[in-house]
């Protein structure tokens, strides 16, 4: 009779006025940074990236979105009205942040994502997967799943590319938010981290890649982990053998449905053989993040790390044998060679591009203060879950063991964001479910929004000026694939060049940054380019491009000047002609 008038008397849900003025405020944000980007001229001009072309239109959707946030944070966030409108504000703000470029330009960023739908085109061809080609063809899984779905769908592949960071960051969001949902009950805090993790994820990582669909993969296996694998652990009673044996046998499943455990437990071996067969570090990310929750107690059963930790040998051994003998694990192991490689080597170049690294630096820096912040006021209430501390810190133990050509500690902290945003929340919001934020803490809240998506937007998009590239660049490597006949050997002046999407295996690719580090002078480059182009059977080509050559101007590795006198010396050499020019590249034929 109880339970019959309380759901008599609940009140029922509606949209309220706050409601309907935020979801519009969202939609007036949407439009006026849509707009505001697609008024962009390229190439971009900055070394600050996008963050020194947009218009004020942008920057004044980013603030209506945030203060509309805000607002809709401090409604009552639990309630049925609230989700549509808190859903509706995160995809704007996924569509700004993460779709920005999409609205200035119809190309791909990066060269990345060419590269990897050419490897996904080789293997729609039935080329076969040989580990010997390079490092891609020893963890193929992303990319055979990549030219199923190309192939089945019809997708257009450079549209799919486009729109890949958009996509994934849907589905990073998704991961997220059934992991924050396992280690709060409190609703505000789950859209707070939610949103923290958009406006904290400057790494650039979400394009079309195996470490997006890895890192994808990864939460689903620490929600399995946190859910229905998870364990509740005795009171640990002290460090003596006898008590952490008792502690140890105490533990006991938090999922009292055996079935369902069964379940999921054979998921997440499946996820684990499939992150093993898609990228090399995310596995190693898997492997820590399992022993530490077992360690804690917080995990059954107790042998799947040896089961996670057996695949992974199983497949560096066996599969990725081929790669792993001319590149061994520990090959560049060293806190200070790790140190060089992440900061040291990535603040260089102009004042504007070192500006851009050091807000990043900043940036997570600040997040990550945030939650020792968090954490300490959290452990002093006596209401730190120890699960998250552990998730946020372990992957920082991968830094000292491989450089990962300089970007491992950008993989750490985007393993580590989720959980870092979750501690960080505690700082910017009230723990207490149910508590309304005063005036006071929401003004904070907005002002930190705004400076983190000011950070993130310099950070993400920092590297505009050779990452975007314009039609007349495509326009040029359209035309040289065309015309370069197979083995040709294509030499491009940097890596941030849109190549090999369509004939993979069809030439050879270069860089004049790879053939003659670190001096690019024409007395010391021309010569050695030269060389390398005349000895070609099949003939060479110069791809000279605006953003290349910005690349190696803004990252400190030449001058205009120099490059201009670099390019002149290479076209008074015998057998070079200009074959095909546009606005903002330049295609040379050499003769063998």
């Amino acid at each position: 009779m109880t339970s019959t008038l309380k759901e008599t008397i609940r009140p029922q849900a509606r949209w309220k006025p706050r409601d309907i003025w935020c979801a519009v405020a969202g939609g007036v944000s949407l439009a006026l940074a849509v707009w505001a980007a697609s008024t962009v001229a390229l190439p971009v001009n900055s070394d600050l990236g996008l963050v020194g072309v947009l218009p004020f239109p942008f920057w004044a959707g980013v603030v209506i979105l945030n203060v509309a946030f805000v607002m809709a944070l401090r409604g009552d966030a639990a309630g049925p009205a609230r989700s549509p409108v808190m859903v509706w504000l995160l995809v704007v703000l996924v569509l700004v942040l993460f779709g920005a470029a999409v609205f200035v330009t119809d190309v791909p960023r990066g060269e990345v994502a060419f590269r990897h739908l050419g490897i996904a085109d080789a293997m729609s061809r039935n080329v076969a997967i040989d580990p010997n080609i390079d490092a891609y063809f020893n963890w193929p899984g992303f990319f055979a799943l990549l030219a199923t779905v190309l192939g089945a769908a019809g997708l257009d592949p450079v549209t799919l590319a486009l729109w890949a960071p958009v996509f994934n960051v849907g589905l990073w969001l998704v991961g997220v938010a059934v992991v924050t949902r396992c280690l709060t009950s409190d609703p505000r805090r789950r859209w707070l981290v939610l949103w923290l993790f958009c406006l904290g994820n400057w790494q650039d990582q979400d394009y079309l890649s195996p470490q997006a669909f890895g890192f994808f993969l990864y939460l689903v296996v620490v929600a399995l982990a946190l859910g229905p694998l998870a364990a509740n652990a005795p009171p640990f009673r002290g460090f003596r053998r006898a008590d952490l044996a008792a502690w140890w046998r105490g533990r006991y499943p938090a999922e009292p449905r055996p079935g369902y455990r069964v379940a999921a437990l054979a998921a997440t071996l499946l996820l684990i053989v499939v992150i093993s067969a898609s990228h090399q570090l995310t596995p190693f990310m898997v492997l820590i993040a399992l022993t530490a929750l077992t360690l804690s107690g917080r995990l059954l059963p107790s042998r799947l790390p040896l089961i996670a930790g057996v695949v992974l040998m199983l497949w560096l051994v066996f599969p990725a044998s081929t790669y792993l003998v001319g590149h061994p694990p520990l090959a560049d192991a060293g806190l200070q060679t790790a140190i060089e490689a992440n900061v040291v080597d990535r603040t260089n170049g102009t004042a504007g591009h070192v500006l851009v690294v050091q807000v990043r630096i900043a940036l997570t820096l600040l997040l990550w203060t945030l939650a020792a912040i968090g954490t300490v006021r959290d452990w002093r209430r006596w209401r730190l879950d120890i699960r998250v501390l552990l998730l946020a810190v372990t992957p920082v133990f991968l830094f000292p063991a491989q450089s990962y050509g300089g970007e491992m500690l950008i993989r750490i902290s985007l393993f580590a964001l989720p959980f870092v945003a979750l501690q960080a929340s505690s700082v910017l919001l009230p723990t207490n479910t149910g508590y309304r934020p005063s005036s006071r803490v929401a003004g904070g809240l907005v002002l930190t929004c705004l400076v983190f998506v000011g950070m993130t937007v310099t950070g993400r998009f920092g590297n505009a000026q050779y990452d975007v590239f314009t039609d007349d660049e495509i326009a040029a490597i359209t035309t040289l694939d065309r015309m370069a006949p197979p083995g040709s050997a294509i030499i491009s002046a940097a890596h941030p060049t849109p190549w090999r999407n369509t004939d993979y295996l069809g030439h050879r690719y270069r860089t004049i940054e790879d053939l003659c580090p670190p001096d690019l002078s024409a007395a010391t480059c021309g010569p050695v380019v030269y060389h390398y182009a005349k000895h070609n059977a099949a003939g060479s080509y110069l791809l000279l491009m605006t953003s290349a050559e910005s690349s190696l101007v803004v990252q400190g590795q030449t001058t205009t000047g120099g490059f201009e006198e670099l390019e002149a010396w290479l076209d008074a050499q015998d057998g070079v002609e200009l074959a095909y020019s546009n606005n903002n590249a330049r295609v040379y034929r050499v003769e063998p």
